[in-house]
């Protein structure tokens, strides 16, 4: 073979190499956002500077709105509900951050839409067979339902539950959950999804306390604080403490603690501190965590995005990884996640207005609810807390 010939052939086989790359190469996952108030404008910016995604159409009840962040994120195909879009677009990936009164529709009819991959906020649904009913429909349609916004998906909080599963730090003694209380069925999922995930293991039964005596009468949880305690399906025990009074400047605790033979972990919003062995004192010593480098710090260098939004990138790259996989092994927070949250909030107040009365895991009760928040339930157009067309379209900066 002469060099003319030879280099041609090189050329030709360098071509037929990138073609097969070009094939190859995962196209786009299409998203779509339904419900685009504040929150839902965050994910909407998460998925817009993401490689992986593009956004293809928005669901938004409020004509306006609808106008105006499609203009933002630069959406035509735009759609009063999840109906209407449905008919027109199926996405592969849907995120629901509708009101929570909302969030069941939209789910499952997406799931029987065909949506490869859903995703919800917290809290879910305020009574528990709804819940069922939006994981029961992601399952029987083989969509993976995710989970949103929760500091289950930060990056340290993950890395620390790996620690303590791969048995750095010995066997897992207890547990302690701290200010639970205020709004347990919405903030509170966090408490929760956070407990079972350093210790791996599902609430088995609760007995609780709540206070003060006519919020155990509302139909929401708006500052209903509990006391109490939970037994593990391992069999560790888990103590819970509601918001404590505040003394001078010292403020609540408000996090999770579990610990094992050799070591604590605490969780308190922010990256888990680690205590391993004791110092000169006798005192717990606090060590460096080690923890890896946030992988996407990029996503988050743009207002208005901020430093403390990473585990909403977390837990959106999870998802994302979910779909691809089609796994919901890959995911950080799962639909199943919120649903036992929720099925633990409305158990510690059963448990509180019927005396503390231990109650057993799952509860025999779907038809059992606990509204979460006015807002949360209903949006802030329902509640007076209306959001502006110029934070709609992204011009108010939010400070970190």
């Amino acid at each position: 073979m002469d060099r003319r010939t030879f280099l041609a052939a090189t050329a030709a086989a360098g071509a037929a190499a990138n073609a097969v790359q070009a094939v190859d190469a995962p196209r786009k996952l299409r998203v779509a956002i339904i419900g685009c108030g504040r929150m839902g404008q965050y994910f909407a910016e998460v998925y817009r500077r993401l490689p992986q995604t593009e956004l293809v159409a928005i669901a938004e009840w409020n004509d306006e709105r609808r106008a105006v962040v499609g203009d933002r994120f630069g959406v035509t195909a735009l759609f009063k509900d999840v109906n209407a879009m449905v008919k027109s677009v199926v996405p592969d990936m849907a995120a629901v951050i509708t009101p929570t009164r909302f969030m069941k529709e939209a789910v499952v009819k997406c799931a029987e839409a065909g949506v490869k991959g859903i995703s919800t906020d917290k809290p879910m649904a305020s009574r528990l067979a709804d819940a069922d009913d939006m994981v029961n429909a992601c399952k029987e349609n083989g969509a993976i339902f995710a989970g949103g916004n929760l500091q289950r998906a930060k990056w340290e909080v993950q890395h620390a539950a790996r620690r303590i599963h791969a048995g750095d730090f010995g066997r897992i003694l207890g547990a302690a959950v701290h200010g639970y209380g205020g709004e347990i069925s919405g903030g509170g999922c966090q408490h929760m999804s956070v407990l079972r995930l350093f210790t791996g293991a599902e609430v088995a039964e609760v007995m609780a306390w709540g206070s003060p005596p006519k919020a155990l009468l509302k139909k929401d949880d708006g500052g209903l604080n509990i006391n109490g305690r939970m037994r593990l399906s391992t069999g560790v025990d888990c103590q819970v403490f509601g918001i404590t009074q505040k003394y001078g400047d010292q403020r609540n605790r408000s996090g999770v603690d579990v610990w094992c033979e050799k070591g604590m972990v605490s969780w308190q919003w922010a990256a888990p501190r680690i205590y391993s062995g004791l110092d000169a004192r006798g005192r717990r010593e606090e060590i460096d965590p080690e923890y890896p480098a946030f992988p996407w710090s990029d996503v988050l260098a743009d207002p208005p995005l901020r430093k403390s939004d990473d585990y909403l990138v977390s837990s959106i790259q999870s998802f994302i990884k979910a779909v691809q996989l089609e796994s919901e092994a890959e995911l950080f927070v799962s639909g199943h996640d919120l649903r036992q949250a929720l099925e633990i909030t409305i158990a510690c107040k059963q448990s509180a207005v019927l005396g503390n009365l231990p109650l057993r895991l799952p509860l025999a009760d779907r038809s059992l609810f606990l509204d979460p928040s006015p807002y949360r339930m209903l949006g802030g157009d329902q509640t007076g807390n209306v959001q502006s067309n110029a934070e709609a379209a992204g011009k108010n900066k939010p400070s970190d």
